[in-house]
């Protein structure tokens, strides 16, 4: 384990850096703190999405071992060699999200988000997980990043959307279709 803060402020990145987790320094806006950065906010969104009221338990358990992978997944991205996401984790997900998939109807139409509090907001956590995955994508494309990283969020991105249809249900506000002929032909 890594040293405890003491001390909240350093003043080390008042000139545009931060450390790393090798200890290396490296710009603020690098396309790896970018990454870790943006899996730090879904991490951060998902706990909105823990706070919502009457959140099913289910829900909640399956979530809350995302927020610790999330955390990994940072370390992961902040520490340039490092491995904490593996194919077990990605498995995991995809029997998570096949679990809260069976019951659900097949889908005909796209889903606006919203749903009520909790589907809305995991609506919100599932497009900030669709840019950390593309963050992921940029630093791939300049450093070498273990393949897993992206997909852990390419697969966690298609679980929130389940739990998003699996939330609003829940809540009895039921899913937002779009209402893709409500427009008439011909008309601008």
């Amino acid at each position: 384990m890594g040293n405890r803060l003491s001390k909240i402020y350093t003043r080390t990145g008042d000139d545009g850096s931060t450390g790393l987790g090798d200890g290396s320094r490296t710009p603020k806006d690098s396309l790896r703190v970018t990454a870790y950065g943006t899996v730090d906010e879904l991490n951060s969104t998902i706990g909105m999405v823990l706070a919502a009221e009457g959140l099913p338990a289910d829900i909640a358990e399956a979530l809350v071992q995302v927020q610790h992978e999330l955390f990994d997944l940072g370390g992961e991205l902040c520490i340039p060699g490092m491995a904490m996401i593996h194919d077990a984790d990605i498995d995991r997900l995809e029997q998570v999200l096949d679990h809260f998939n069976a019951d659900l109807p097949a889908l005909k139409d796209f889903i606006l988000p919203g749903g009520g509090m909790a589907a809305a907001t995991g609506h919100l956590a599932r497009t900030v997980c669709r840019r950390a995955e593309r963050d992921v994508v940029a630093l791939s494309r300049a450093e070498d990043i273990r393949p897993q990283a992206q997909r852990y969020l390419n697969r966690l991105s298609d679980l929130l959307f389940v739990l998003c249809r699996v939330m609003a249900r829940a809540s009895g506000h039921g899913e937002v279709l779009w209402q893709h002929e409500r427009r008439r032909k011909g008309s601008a």
